[in-house]
């Protein structure tokens, strides 16, 4: 019986890990006569084909007797309430294709097939309208694709409510088999049409700052070994350098040179050529090359305003959002009107809007003069400079999702993303989400931090920040763990977390460096890192380190600075190491903030230490952000010659114009979304990346992948000159007879002690989850490995629950053996 049962826990497991690893083929042009669809026959159950359901729609996708069976249990109230699809078929425009597919229903109906396209005004490039009967009919016919090339489109059938046809219907199943797409006449297809140009000399594109350290990258050498530097005025060369640095850069799939010509100083615009390439993107010398930057960095956020009239020529709008919200599971509504849209969706989030607002505010106290009073912001002239303007009206709002009891609710939402629209026009109903302690403990941290900044400009508001704070620790204290989940009716962003440790850390030394009271200390041992949303502790190694008057003697201070300083030796190290200065190892959604709070981080580094590699580092990462990358694009929209034109950006896409001033999630080497699968499949890691408006992985904008910018900017300015100081930190060693100097580099206690055994998700239980998820990690690290880009990824506290087997190797696929084994209570104690 036992050996039975562990053989189905095997199983489990295993498919687990195949299902976690399956990843759809890749839409290449089409073979004339060759089958486009996968799994068409449904031999491999229902791999590569899903379902979709909204407005009520119910239904479950499964595989009954080698055919697709769709049970519908609620048609909905649309005709898409339920879709059954299958994602990415590539129609070439005047390319000759044949449909063919098999289908019933155990019921009479009618319903829709097409293949459509996949988001914007989801056009119909064939339909077929489909009355259904219990005998099987085959559909078959060929069509012309006459519309552009769409090689991302979708195979969908609408099986939702047919108010022309029908009414509501009981339970029943819809059956498809023998699904096949074939191109069969293709001599009018220009396959190479829309093919993105990659320019073989790669620079900043907004430009540098006269004494920076100034690299061209170049790609496509054959025996090239000069090039010059070209005044764009008066087409003078002002300079001649050799090609260095070859290297094999696996990760863009490309052999790449560097051109260093930091001794270009003059103010002016240049360009890059190379006999035999074509010469590079125009970019500019000076003082205050990043001066407009830096300002539309945070006007995009006051363009993201919520709850207010907004002001601007193309992207102003009425007030939005303006009824009150229904707290979830209550009939209560409050009023939790303004803050900022989060991301290209409406949301609002206390999470990252804490990310956000701790960037601007730590980036205007390190360059105050930096920053004025006049970017074009309804506060502008009111003697505040616009950057505290900005951070405060998000901060109010913030102050509105503090709960009675000092809890922060998590969101404000309506249950489902809104179409392609502007923000007046979504109108659904808004829910509050339940308390968490991670918005509670980022909501104590940033109204300790306003409280500090506002007190020059205004007391009452500063007094009213504290006090915000002191009450949300009063709670975080009552409240040790008390994480959060999206209700089942609510799809939009969760951002989640498995643990509030580092949430906490960031509050406990925010709240001291406020108020200078240790008591706040008193649960402090170690240092946590990250300035992602979901990783914060650096913001408390900032506020210690940045803090007036901090005593450097303390543990906290020095497990701070060594937390930051072991990040930087390792930025420094891949930055060197790149041929493109990035930091990144493999790239993950939202990179572009990672890089940016990676040159953060090493900003911060160098102002501990002097050591100008540090700097330089910081540069790289900004040069990256700005054009110095592997797809030839400066990623901040409307900035460089090619930048961002179809952000997935709600805004953007309604009036057709990409908003000024927002910095794109970046390279995903993980394929997250149907346009990154359709166009970047082929593409080496480092050039995944695809300007279209459905590519939410890699093509999105936040308000927390802006604010890290906003600070990277501001890092930079005193930074990343040619040369400049470089310390170390020494420590003095004397014995009878020699004195030794050795260079030390101390770590921080960053390690983690089993806290639950088997609790790898962290979420206080041990269960099914926690084995999926070591599978998980193991199968797919770049997803949900303890770096991964998947909301759900391993964390260090979950890596060390896991690891249950007790032989100290990691987690293996034994440890989630041996955790289903003491939930079938074959073993009776974890850790075994």
């Amino acid at each position: 019986m036992k050996k039975q049962v562990l053989k189905k826990c095997i199983a489990s497991i295993a498919a687990c890990s195949m299902m976690v690893t399956a990843v759809p083929l890749s839409a290449h042009p089409a073979e004339k006569g060759k089958n486009m669809i996968t799994n068409s026959d449904f031999e491999n159950g229902v791999q590569d084909w899903g379902i979709y359901k909204e407005s009520g729609g119910v239904c479950n996708l499964h595989a009954e007797d080698g055919k697709l069976a769709l049970t519908i249990s609620d048609v909905g109230r649309l005709n898409y309430s339920v879709q059954v699809f299958y994602d990415i078929v590539p129609l070439y425009k005047n390319g000759v294709y044949r449909l063919k597919y098999d289908i019933y229903s155990d019921i009479g109906r009618y319903i829709e097939g097409m293949i459509q396209q996949n988001g914007g005004t989801y056009q119909s490039y064939t339909w077929k309208g489909l009355a259904l009967s219990t005998e099987p009919k085959t559909i078959d016919y060929q069509f012309t694709m006459k519309q552009d090339t769409d090689i991302m489109a979708k195979l969908v059938f609408n099986c939702g409510l047919q108010e022309d046809f029908e009414g509501p219907l009981p339970e029943h199943t819809i059956y498809i088999d023998n699904v096949s797409l074939e191109l069969v006449e293709d001599s009018n297809v220009d396959y190479n049409a829309g093919k993105p140009y990659a320019p073989s000399i790669n620079i900043n594109q907004v430009g540098y700052r006269p004494d920076a350290v100034k690299k061209a990258v170049f790609r496509d050498v054959t025996d090239q070994t000069e090039f010059s530097v070209i005044n764009a005025d008066t087409k003078e060369k002002v300079y001649t350098g050799k090609l260095e640095n070859e290297k094999n850069n696996t990760l863009a799939g490309e052999t790449d040179w560097t051109g260093d010509f930091s001794s270009v100083k003059d103010a002016g615009k240049y360009y890059i050529s190379c006999e035999g390439l074509d010469n590079s993107y125009t970019f500019e010398i000076g003082d205050k090359v990043y001066s407009n930057l830096l300002d539309d960095s945070v006007r995009m956020l006051y363009l993201q305003r919520c709850g207010v009239k907004v002001e601007d020529e193309e992207f102003g709008h009425e007030a939005c959002h303006t009824k009150e919200a229904t707290i979830y599971g209550t009939n209560e509504k409050i009023d939790v009107s303004g803050g900022w849209h989060d991301a290209g969706d409406y949301g609002r989030y206390v999470v990252p809007a804490a990310k956000a607002v701790a960037d601007l505010l730590y980036a205007y106290q390190d360059q105050p003069e930096l920053y004025g009073d006049n970017i074009g912001i309804p506060e502008s002239g009111n003697n505040v400079p616009d950057v505290l303007d900005e951070a405060r009206f998000e901060l109010e709002w913030m102050m509105k999702m503090q709960a009675a009891d000092g809890g922060a609710y998590h969101k404000v939402s309506c249950e489902t993303f809104p179409g392609y629209i502007m923000p007046t026009a979504e109108t659904a109903p808004l829910y509050v989400t339940p308390v968490s302690s991670t918005a509670t403990a980022d909501f104590c941290a940033s109204m300790a931090l306003a409280a500090e900044f506002y007190e020059k400009y205004d007391k009452d508001f500063a007094e009213k920040c504290m006090a915000a704070a002191e009450k949300s620790w009063a709670w975080l204290e009552a409240n040790p763990d008390f994480l959060f989940k999206n209700p089942k009716e609510i799809v939009t962003g969760e951002y989640g977390d498995r643990t509030d440790k580092d949430e906490r850390y960031w509050a406990a030394v925010q709240m001291y460096r406020a108020t200078g009271d240790e008591k706040y200390l008193a649960g402090v041992s170690k240092a946590y890192t990250g300035l992602d949303w979901s990783t914060v502790g650096d913001y408390g190694n900032i506020a210690i380190l940045t803090m007036k008057n901090a005593d450097k003697d303390s543990e906290v201070y020095k497990n701070a600075k060594a937390a930051v300083l072991k990040q930087a030796d390792d930025i420094v190290k891949n930055s060197e190491a790149s041929s493109y200065g990035d930091a990144l190892t493999e790239y993950n959604w939202g990179s572009n903030m990672t890089i940016a709070n990676a040159g953060i981080i090493c900003g911060i580094a160098e102002q501990l230490t002097d050591d100008a590699s540090y700097g330089k580092a910081a540069q790289s990462q900004l040069n990256y952000l700005l054009g110095t990358n592997s797809v030839g694009t400066c990623f901040v929209s409307g900035y460089g010659t090619v930048s961002p034109e179809h952000p997935h950006h709600r805004p953007s896409m309604a009036v057709g114009k990409a908003m000024k001033g927002m910095l794109a999630g970046g390279v995903n080497q993980n394929l997250e979304d149907s346009a990154a699968k359709a166009y970047c499949r082929d593409n080496p890691a480092a050039k995944c990346f695809i300007d279209n408006a459905e590519s939410y992985s890699t093509n999105e904008i936040t308000i927390y992948w802006n604010s890290p910018l906003t600070y990277l900017l501001t890092l930079t300015e005193k930074s990343s000159t040619v040369s400049g100081p470089v310390t170390e930190t020494t420590t003095t060693t004397t014995t009878t007879s020699t004195t030794t100097t050795t260079t030390t580099t101390s770590t921080p206690d960053v390690t983690y002690d089993m806290v639950t055994p088997g609790d790898t998700n962290c979420d206080g239980t041990v269960e099914l989850a926690d084995a999926i998820l070591i599978m998980q990690a193991l199968a797919n690290p770049n997803k949900y490995g303890l770096t991964g880009s998947d909301e759900r990824h391993l964390t260090g506290q979950g890596k060390a629950n896991g690891d249950v087997t007790g032989n100290k190797d990691g987690l293996t696929s034994d440890d989630a053996l041996t955790i289903q084994m003491y939930l079938l209570k074959l073993i009776g104690n974890l850790p075994a």
